[in-house]
């Protein structure tokens, strides 16, 4: 099993920056890539990024892309979604999830493990 944390969330203006992190416990080794989706009021749960365990790939979804950005620290087990220039329609839970498949994919289908997630509110 892996446990997942969020922590970061909170309430912003637009313009601003958020950092979320999450932390992975447990068989985290069984984990190819992680991803965030956020789900706002009414709304389906929406593929926002992912990164490979490598680090070096990752995907955007188009509405986040020059905005938001993945990194991670494996010795820490953490991944790091840094978001800029915040918008009202950013407003949202964010959930992060571990898939264990080793190609990125933007389908919560394919994510396996999930956080309890981290609310991100902005005003305009």
């Amino acid at each position: 099993q892996v446990q997942l944390v969020e922590s970061g969330g909170g309430l912003v203006q637009a313009g601003d920056s958020l950092r979320l992190s999450c932390t992975a416990s447990g068989r985290t080794a069984s984990l190819y890539h992680m991803g965030w989706f956020c789900q706002g009021p009414g709304k389906d749960r929406e593929f926002v990024a992912a990164i490979h365990r490598n680090g070096g790939s990752t995907n955007y979804s188009d509405s986040v892309k020059g905005r938001f950005t993945l990194s991670r620290d494996n010795a820490k087990n953490t991944v790091y979604l840094q978001m800029d220039n915040l918008k009202p329609e950013d407003t949202a839970l964010y959930f992060c999830a571990g898939c264990r498949l080793p190609d990125l994919s933007s389908s919560f289908r394919d994510y396996l493990y999930w956080g309890q997630g981290t609310q991100v509110t902005v005003s305009s």
